[in-house]
């Protein structure tokens, strides 16, 4: 069908709405691409979401402690509780990120401001499958290379434990407590390894069931303020050992 064929074919189907007739499939016009869809086929990164403040900071000449690198649960931090980010602690989570996205951030949203320390939160959108299906090799290969990275670069590394889960509710039906807690084992013994520091927020977040606790989630993973509340509560002494508070 020459394209000519195909106009004179769809102008003749629009005169069926008067009708009531629907033309019929592939001749309706294909749904609208959401924003999160769109910027993944011009900005997979999405480098653009912190690239005028991270230019703003090194134009002022800003002295970074420690950045935070991850996802909606780090970003839900300093939305839910600016107070724990003055000046010094820069968060550049972005909410449904998975760990190639960071890792492709890494040198803009961290290395660049050039911190003294980087922590890091991720994995739990890499076993959503947020950006396609991934597997833990794949998941971990990522987080050695973002701790690489700032090693590298002399920036100490904070290597943070998934957030308990019970289920991702826009996953439905998947399982989530056995890929977090193998997670959780690996980036211990790793952090352990590599002479990193193992953040483990799993002690105050977590019930007995391997789930959120209650009160501490709005929606069984991302943190209310009484969830931030208990993972500042681990986080803070670390950060005063390490003189980064």
């Amino acid at each position: 069908m020459t394209p000519t064929h195909r106009r004179a074919i769809l102008k003749g189907l629009g005169a069926l709405a008067p009708l009531g007739l629907a033309a019929p499939a592939w001749a309706q016009s294909a749904p609208a691409e959401s924003p999160e869809a769109a910027r993944a086929h011009t900005d997979f990164a999405w480098l653009a979401r912190y690239g005028e403040d991270n230019r703003r900071l090194l134009a002022e000449g800003s002295h970074t402690r420690i950045v935070f690198m991850g996802d909606s649960i780090t970003q839900g931090w300093r939305d839910k509780n600016p107070e724990f980010f003055p000046a010094g602690r820069v968060n550049r989570g972005i909410g449904g990120q998975t760990t190639p996205q960071m890792l492709l951030r890494m040198m803009q949203d961290v290395i660049a401001l050039r911190p003294r320390a980087v922590h890091i939160m991720a994995g739990t959108n890499d076993i959503a499958g947020n950006t396609g299906p991934m597997t833990a090799q794949m998941t971990r290969d990522n987080l050695d290379a973002m701790a690489t990275l700032a090693k590298a670069h002399h920036i100490r590394v904070l290597l943070a434990s998934i957030p308990p889960a019970g289920n991702f509710p826009w996953r439905p039906g998947l399982e989530t407590k056995g890929p977090i807690a193998a997670h959780n084992i690996w980036l211990r013994d790793y952090a352990w390894a590599h002479g990193h520091v193992w953040v483990d927020y799993h002690p105050v977040l977590a019930g007995p069931d391997g789930a959120m606790r209650e009160g501490l989630a709005v929606d069984g993973v991302h943190p209310t303020p009484a969830g931030y509340a208990a993972m500042n509560s681990v986080l803070l002494p670390i950060l005063t050992k390490l003189d980064l508070a």
